[in-house]
């Protein structure tokens, strides 16, 4: 059996059948149970939010073997676009980061070097992977398919990104551009403005870099404009951030306890 046998990333190959992928972010959840749930309810990609949280990285490991066992592609949005988070939540079972974040094309390919093994990044070997089961293969093989499943997502947060829209998505081993319409909305002192002008020239923009480059578009930040998410898919985006387990859970919550109050009042 050939390394590239056993490591699969779903999301890569939607995205090579131009399919849309459905993605939600973990902060809350600490049990690796939430992998099959995700998987159950019909998502592609997880990814964990460690910018945004207190998780810790044996956790965030943990539930990416989870993920992998049952065929979804776990992704960690990592809190710093350093090797030495990059290469660690690899190494413990993720297929890919998310760099929040990103301004310019020379912190694209900084991210690129730590997530990729020569000759494409400086990555170091750490030993047998999860993502290969454990198996050992020649190094050679063994890097070649880490390197083709690992994918390296980056976060347009400002309109800084923007302006460089083309050099960043012009950087080789960059997969996506995530764009996070909150923050960026906030740079632009148009905090929650989300059907403002701007946003869709910013996906545009965008979509428009990304295609010349051969990258994809994902959208972020829009879990409670599902019609407008759906207006930048039929533009061209190809991955859907639906929200967080937080706000999952609390809505079911919110909608429970209604239920319950309007009984008495029936």
């Amino acid at each position: 059996m050939k390394a590239a046998e056993i490591l699969r990333n779903i999301v890569k190959e939607k995205l090579a059948r131009d399919e849309v992928v459905a993605s939600m972010t973990i902060r809350l959840t600490r049990g690796v149970e939430i992998a099959r749930m995700a998987k159950t309810a019909g998502f592609d990609m997880i990814y964990i939010d460690l910018e945004h949280s207190t998780m810790t990285l044996d956790m965030t490991g943990q539930i990416c073997l989870a993920a992998l066992s049952v065929g979804i592609a776990p992704m960690v949005r990592v809190p710093a676009n350093t090797p030495e988070y990059i290469q660690r939540v690899l190494d413990g079972g993720a297929l890919g980061i998310v760099a929040p974040g990103i301004r310019s094309a020379e912190e694209a390919r900084e991210v690129v070097k730590a997530a990729k093994f020569a000759p494409f990044g400086d990555r170091g070997a750490g030993g047998a992977l999860p993502h290969l089961e454990y198996r050992s293969f020649p190094t050679a093989e063994a890097n070649a398919a880490v390197n083709d499943a690992t994918m390296v997502i980056v976060q347009f947060e400002s309109a800084e990104a923007l302006d460089r829209a083309d050099e960043i998505a012009a950087v080789e081993g960059v997969d996506m551009v995530l764009i996070g319409v909150n923050d960026m909305l906030a740079s632009m002192g148009l905090a929650g403005q989300h059907e403002h002008p701007r946003v869709r020239d910013a996906y545009a923009r965008t979509i428009a870099a990304c295609r010349k480059h051969g990258k994809h578009v994902g959208v972020g930040g829009l879990s409670t404009k599902p019609k407008l998410a759906a207006e930048f898919i039929a533009m061209g985006a190809r991955m859907v951030s639906t929200g967080t387990d937080i706000q999952f859970l609390q809505a079911a919550m919110t909608e429970k306890a209604k239920q319950v109050h309007d009984m008495s009042k029936a």
